[in-house]
């Protein structure tokens, strides 16, 4: 009687076991298969993250569209940016003024929101003075536009640009992405990229 006991103890704790350690397989395959912006709340901003991603591995030219009065020009200098980095909480965007290849566009799905960030970085890939600027989606933006507002991070360190508003949008048609600078409502600098045609 307690061999028998002992038996069916042991078969029900090596089905356990088995049934465990396919759960742990199933619930890796599930974190690997999460999409992009899963970690979002807000569901426009997590379509908006998702129509980032989908541009990934291409690379796209662009141009200066606007600038304000009195600002330095970049209408002479070669825009490209590369979709490079795209994962389930990040969406990393270098963009090169020519030879420049300073600047990189961060979009991340922080504490369940959306941030935009500038990381500036030296040559030898030390971080510059002034870099990881940016904000947090304001809540208004659609799947195709978010705008970002300066965070408290970026008026400490920029205060001059704690008015400043960062708009990122592409447009329904998928030809267009924008990145535009607003300070207290002002339009100061637009580029565009054209998606429809990758380099």
């Amino acid at each position: 009687m307690n061999k028998r006991l002992i038996s069916r103890v042991f078969m029900f704790l090596l089905g356990l076991l088995v049934m465990m350690a396919c759960a742990g397989r199933g619930g890796q395959q599930a974190r690997e298969h999460m999409l992009p912006g899963s970690g979002l709340a807000d569901p426009v901003e997590r379509a908006f993250f998702n129509k980032l991603a989908d541009l990934c591995g291409q690379s796209f030219r662009g141009e200066q569209q606007f600038l304000a009065e009195g600002r330095e020009s970049w209408a002479h200098k070669d825009f490209v940016m590369h979709v490079r980095v795209c994962e389930e909480d990040r969406v990393y965007i270098p963009f090169h003024l020519d030879d420049d290849h300073s600047r990189t566009w961060m979009f991340l799905a922080e504490d369940g929101r959306l941030r935009f960030r500038h990381d500036h970085r030296h040559p030898d890939g030390t971080p510059e003075e002034v870099t990881l600027y940016g904000g947090y989606a304001n809540g208004l933006g659609t799947m195709y536009r978010q705008d970002f507002p300066a965070d408290e991070y970026t008026c400490e360190l920029l205060p001059t640009a704690c008015f400043a508003v960062w708009r990122v949008e592409l447009d329904e048609e998928g030809q267009t992405f924008s990145y535009s600078l607003f300070d207290k409502g002002e339009l100061l600098f637009t580029a565009v990229f054209d998606l429809a045609n990758p380099l």
